[in-house]
């Protein structure tokens, strides 16, 4: 590693260049705010090419530390952060505040919202002590969904038919083709292709709202002072779409799987809570605001939709930009993808596609308890 590339901070620079012009639009604000600069650290790293450092400022204490967003702007837009940031903010979120932003390079300064995510204190063995902060993280996501049914619709891009497709066909191109190395025949692309015509047509029912789109314990953070709100990270990929993808991707998790009862469960007090905001309602064509079964349906049908698109996803994380972590955590979706195709008949044969797939040898019987 040369000099040119490894900061007196111990921050790894790719490119001198870069590194040059971030030292030359920190200095002044460095001056102004009172910061230290040679505190400068790693913070964290998402699955986009965006990475985070912390620095301090003059007291030294974590409390007065900020947030550095590294960007590339030839790999990242930040203004949609930027935009999502203000939608969040007007709806009483608590989310960073942009200090500054050097649209040109892809710097941007942050306020700290703490360096404890929600999901480091949770433990799959204990869910009556997840309860509370899934309440917490149900608040949170009412909040943003209610900021939306005020005429701001328009205010993000549309979660469409074309957007929804498009994220289907990463499993196909990557987690099938790429990761397996499975080539389909004729039979089994028309079949995969049915079954995604009805998993498109299932979740366009849905009724729409403000979508996070990754919006899950680890992108949610433990507040600083008790009694405060979840900080939220993450956000930029939001879109306005279906009402099911937020609480699916909160309790069909990433990164922490937990057992049916206690999904219902959180699922359940949701629906209760997005009823009496008239979120959900009789009046809509899918009449989920009076039958919880229909609602639990198409939350499953929407993260079946999710885990399809993420498995994908992790394997182009590691085929292509070489972060295997990710992949690592796939049998997690095949595991959510195999239990929601096993519950409903129509997607039976698309079942038996994955244990092809997948090399799963299954036992031939009776189904019972299947819609």
């Amino acid at each position: 590693m040369t000099a040119s590339n490894l900061s007196s901070t111990g921050v790894v620079w790719a490119d001198s260049a870069r590194h040059a012009a971030f030292d030359a639009w920190l200095a002044p604000l460095a001056s102004r705010l009172q910061l230290r600069p040679e505190t400068l650290r790693p913070a964290s790293a998402d699955a986009s090419f965006r990475r985070y450092l912390r620095l301090d400022g003059t007291s030294g204490n974590s409390g007065n530390s900020l947030i550095v967003m590294d960007a590339p702007p030839d790999k990242e837009d930040c203004a949609p952060f930027v935009k999502v940031q203000a939608l969040m903010a007007e709806a009483g979120l608590c989310v960073p505040q942009i200090l500054d932003w050097d649209a040109t390079n892809g710097f941007m300064l942050l306020n700290d919202l703490g360096s404890k995510t929600v999901i480091e204190a949770l433990d799959p063995e204990k869910p009556q002590d997840a309860e509370a902060w899934y309440r917490s993280a149900l608040e949170t996501l009412l909040e943003w969904q209610l900021a939306s049914k005020s005429g701001n619709a328009g205010n993000l891009p549309p979660y469409s038919e074309a957007l929804l497709r498009r994220e289907l066909q990463l499993f196909p191109d990557w987690y099938i083709a790429q990761h397996r190395q499975f080539t389909l025949d004729d039979k089994q692309q028309a079949l995969l292709s049915k079954t995604f015509d009805q998993i498109v047509a299932h979740n366009l029912q849905a009724p729409s709202v403000y979508v996070h789109r990754d919006f899950m314990m680890r992108n949610l953070m433990q507040p600083v002072n008790e009694g405060a709100p979840l900080g939220v990270l993450d956000f930029q990929d939001a879109v306005y779409g279906p009402i099911t993808y937020d609480i699916a991707s909160l309790l069909r998790d990433a990164f922490i799987t937990w057992e049916e009862d206690f999904v219902i469960d959180i699922t359940i007090r949701y629906w209760e809570k997005a009823r009496k905001a008239g979120l959900v309602g009789a009046t809509s064509a899918s009449g989920w605001g009076d039958d919880f079964g229909e609602f639990y349906r198409g939350v499953e049908w929407m993260g079946l939709q999710r885990h399809l698109k993420v498995a994908g996803i992790f394997a182009r994380l590691t085929l292509r930009d070489g972060k295997p972590k990710y992949l690592a955590d796939a049998p997690r979706f095949i595991h959510y993808i195999r239990t929601t195709c096993d519950r409903y008949r129509a997607l039976g044969p698309f079942l038996k596609l994955i244990d092809e797939i997948e090399g799963i040898q299954t036992q031939v019987g009776y189904a019972y308890g299947r819609m």
